[in-house]
């Protein structure tokens, strides 16, 4: 099976070229993004909606600014590149596809593009040999800082109360980035794919020391997967998700445990008592990974249900329906 990040391009094989290309096409994105935001809060709060409609006109006016920078330099053919081109990027995700968003959470996506975007053109910078274009980036860069400020000044606008500090908002993105994505992610592979096997030799061979050194095995393996795709995946530099190592750990570590909660009962010599614990081991971390899902990645929490309590019970089922065929 092809990796899906084979066919895309790492950011450090990319010429300044096609960097700047990359940010005319992510300027014009964020723009139409933040103008959607802006139609969306004009009845209810006409004032923030103001102040997208100037963050989007501002945006286009840096693609302005890009696009000239290019044709001075490499001429008016610019290449088609976008985000999802290239390995490690950062994203952005369609939440203002989602009717009545609240404030708060705009706001937190705002100053989460505006944080991304700060990143790359830092990064782009230092790419650059042309001084008028590292002039320009690292103003860009300085640009959508400022950026973050207008984003934390939309709640208190609203909401009469001053907004968290920079810092501890900065300090929580990061935080889930770093760890819950990739713990959460580790958690629900180490649950829901060593169900099978564990509970296929439970009942296959209904013998506890082999369905607990099975279980082991299979945790500790997907454990060392798990770390080592997400550490190798993305070095963290563009998309602002920390650490590869730390990210690697997070991972790898919950993905062990989640495997290890229902192989561990099997340490119990007798079987169905055994089986009766890990059942109930199954059916807690299941609905513990819908309830991260849906307190630090915003997952609705039918659909968090939907996709692990019924996904992990269906593997539960094959995997005891195989063992005792």
């Amino acid at each position: 099976m092809l990796s899906p990040f084979a066919s895309r391009r790492r950011f450090s094989d990319l010429s300044e070229a096609e960097i700047l290309a990359l940010a005319i096409s992510s300027e014009e994105d964020d723009s139409r993004i933040y103008a959607t935001y802006a139609e969306q809060l004009r009845h209810a709060y006409p004032a923030t909606a103001e102040m997208f409609d100037a963050m989007a006109a501002e945006e286009d006016g840096h693609r302005r600014l890009l696009i000239d920078t290019f044709e001075r330099r490499f001429g008016k053919v610019i290449p088609l590149i976008r985000r999802e081109h290239v390995a490690g990027f950062y994203s952005r995700r369609p939440v203002w596809l989602v009717q009545n968003l609240g404030l708060d959470r705009i706001r937190a996506e705002a100053a989460r593009m505006e944080d991304d975007a700060a990143n790359f053109y830092g990064q782009a910078a230092q790419r650059a040999s042309d001084p008028a274009t590292r002039k320009l980036l690292g103003d860009l860069a300085a640009a959508e800082r400022k950026h973050e400020h207008k984003a934390e000044e939309i709640a208190a606008a609203q909401e009469g109360t001053s907004a968290r500090s920079e810092e501890d908002e900065k300090a929580r993105r990061q935080f889930i980035l770093t760890y819950v994505q990739p713990g959460l992610a580790g958690l629900m592979d180490g649950s829901v794919s060593t169900l099978a096997p564990i509970f296929a030799t439970a009942f296959a061979t209904q013998n506890t020391w082999t369905t607990f050194l099975v279980g082991l095995a299979a945790s500790v393996g997907a454990g060392i997967s798990m770390g080592f795709t997400e550490a190798a995946h993305d070095d963290g530099v563009i998309s602002g998700r920390g650490s590869p190592v730390k990210r690697g750990l997070a991972s790898g570590i919950m993905t062990t445990v989640g495997g290890l909660g229902h192989a561990l009962p099997y340490l119990i010599p007798h079987f169905w008592t055994a089986t009766a614990i890990a059942g109930i081991v199954v059916f807690v971390e299941l609905w513990a990974i819908a309830f991260i899902q849906n307190r630090y990645m915003e997952t609705p929490f039918l659909r968090a249900v939907f996709q692990v309590v019924l996904g992990g019970s269906l593997v539960l089922a094959a995997g005891i329906l195989i063992g005792g065929s």
